[in-house]
């Protein structure tokens, strides 16, 4: 069997492929990292069967529906979250074929109403969602969770599993990747040990945590399986750089990238004339035309090179490329996380800027 652990930074989710005899299954995609999934399943030479989701998420956009279009895989998802474009509403004790090996669904409510873990045929492997984390566990304060339901089921649907069983979660912050049955029994704080209903509930009662800066894109997103609003198909994806697509519709390029192809580019620099020569500096051959000027000032581009438009931070210059994209620029990329990623990967300013 294949098997990958992918991570995306951004959202610190975990995005989990399983293959075999040319078949496979992604669970947990995300919506910014199917062009690298797409690539990786060629590589391997797997064709993908089914997307997975554990849950509907609320810090990312899930990647379901754009890889439905992109390979024809059909979507998997809870058959209680009552999303619409679900291919296959999973309930407990449904299985998953892929090639000679098979997923078996158990329903684990508690972080949300709609929770599943994935177990793999031979019970050395289970796919907790937020259900279970490394050392913890998902919150239960929106989306119909609820702390009885998910001790109830985080012990009885993952820790009766075998000792050595390896469980992957759809997250960790810490940059750990893996953990076991036997360790979330003995050092799980919230659920391990001799945690009993009582203490679990009271302390999940009383976390108080500020909603998920994405909630309010990322639940009703991800309530489509990750279609865009409206009937607008997905743009072909660009062959001057590596982008990547945010679910905003607007294409990225990472600063390594831009400087890969820094002399094939337009570089347009939408912040204002003091911020040009601010301690950020600004990049070689870069033209000022603030994002204020840039609508009567677009014909100072030249409409069939590259253009690339950037910022502080990455939100004005993202501003910039959607006003690009509407007047019929037809390559238009937003630098990722502007001048501030820019300076933290130490990367050259222009000269005359610093």
């Amino acid at each position: 069997m294949i098997f990958r652990q992918l991570f995306d930074p951004v959202s610190s989710t975990y995005t989990y492929l399983l293959g075999d005899a040319g078949q496979a299954v992604l669970i947990d995609p995300v919506y910014e990292q199917v062009p690298r999934d797409l690539a990786l399943l060629q590589e391997l030479g797997l064709r993908l069967l089914a997307s997975l989701d554990t849950h509907v998420h609320a810090d990312h956009v899930t990647g379901a529906w754009r890889l439905n279009q992109r390979s024809g895989s059909h979507i998997g998802l809870s058959a209680s979250a009552g999303a619409s474009g679900v291919d296959r509403p999973l309930r407990h004790g449904d299985r998953i074929d892929f090639g000679g090996r098979y997923l078996t669904v158990r329903a684990t409510p508690g972080h949300t109403s709609g929770c599943l873990t994935y177990v793999l045929d031979d019970e050395s492997m289970a796919f907790t969602g937020d259900s279970l984390l490394i050392r913890g566990c998902g919150r239960t304060d929106f989306q119909g969770g609820s702390p009885e339901q998910l001790f109830a089921s985080v012990r009885e649907q993952i820790l009766t599993l075998p000792d050595d069983c390896l469980l992957y979660p759809a997250h960790d912050y810490r940059g750990i990747t893996v953990t076991s049955v036997a360790e979330e029994r003995r050092f799980n704080p919230r659920l391990g040990g001799d945690a009993d209903l009582g203490d679990f509930a009271g302390h999940m009662n009383n976390l108080n945590l500020p909603h998920p800066k994405l909630i309010a894109v990322a639940v009703p997103a991800n309530l489509r399986c990750g279609q865009p609003e409206g009937d607008t198909p997905l743009p072909p994806t660009p062959d001057w750089a590596p982008l990547t697509l945010r679910f905003s519709g607007v294409w990225e390029i990472e600063p390594l990238a831009l400087l890969e192809h820094v002399a094939n580019v337009q570089i347009v620099d939408v912040r204002e004339a003091p911020e040009f020569i601010d301690r950020l500096g600004h990049l070689a051959g870069a033209m000022l035309i603030p994002l204020s000027q840039l609508t009567a000032r677009q014909a100072e581009l030249d409409r069939a090179r590259p253009v690339v438009a950037v910022c502080r931070s990455g939100i004005r210059s993202a501003q910039a490329s959607v006003l690009l994209a509407k007047a019929g620029f037809e390559q238009v990329a937003n630098l990722a996380g502007g001048m501030l990623r820019w300076k933290i990967e130490g990367l050259p300013v222009a000269p005359d800027s610093m």
